[in-house]
């Protein structure tokens, strides 16, 4: 009877860790803790030998990436000094076309709903635009990106409001920006979390041009028992 009972409780939990698996739960805190935030907008991802890098700048120093993704062309974005310091002979960089008259290499021009694969790393660009102010107008077509690593998708909101396309976004980590003034405030991000329901969100776009850790947190508080919140140091 022990046995049995025992058994069956092993096959339960192995049955759980394998469901686990499957939703990438494993996977997805790997590549979390091999994720660094460069600032501001800028991130680092590594896994499954990719790496794949996100809007840097003011970044010291770089390790070559397989894809870099440019969401457009402002000078905290597309930073072509920046951009070099990850970027080597076989780098692919998908960007936006105003971004792309920036930049040399090996450079793939999409636009939202677009979806290509770089260096065996997909990527699908979505829309990101504001709604209320004129900095960043719909009509330019600059992005954010959806790209999977390790089984694992990720979403980079580039530049943005909330916006009715985060309907439409499915992904495992959701990177969002919080500070206001160019994009969305931290209770708007909040509100974007909450559309897109990922398995765990990250505030981004702060302490460098506007914003700062306060905002941060305001996003983690809000959505503390809702979902997943990690806040990179």
């Amino acid at each position: 009877m022990r046995m049995t009972l025992f058994c069956a409780l092993a096959l339960a939990a192995l049955s759980v860790l394998g469901q686990a698996a499957d939703k990438g739960g494993v996977s997805m805190d790997e590549v979390l803790n091999n994720a660094k935030w460069l600032g501001h907008d800028g991130f680092l991802f590594s896994a499954a030998g990719k790496t794949v890098v996100v809007d840097p700048f003011k970044v010291e120093n770089g390790q070559i990436a397989d894809v870099i993704l440019v969401t457009h062309e402002h000078f905290d974005h597309c930073s072509p000094d920046d951009i070099a310091k990850f970027s080597g002979k076989d780098t692919v960089i998908v960007t936006d076309a105003d971004s792309a008259k920036k930049l040399s290499g090996n450079v793939k021009v999409v636009a939202p709903g677009d979806t290509v694969t770089a260096n065996g790393v997909k990527v699908t660009a979505v829309p990101a635009y504001n709604t209320d102010k004129l900095f960043h107008p719909k009509d330019k077509g600059w992005l954010g990106f959806v790209f999977t690593l390790s089984g694992v998708s990720i979403y980079h909101a580039g530049d943005t409001d909330l916006i009715p396309e985060m309907a439409d976004i499915n992904a495992d980590i959701a990177l969002l920006p919080v500070s206001g003034t160019y994009v969305m405030t931290a209770e708007e991000a909040v509100q974007a979390a909450k559309r897109i329901k990922p398995r765990v969100a990250v505030p981004m776009h702060y302490g460098s041009i506007v914003g700062d850790e306060k905002d941060a947190e305001t996003f983690k508080q809000a959505l503390e028992g809702e979902m997943r919140v990690k806040v990179f140091k």
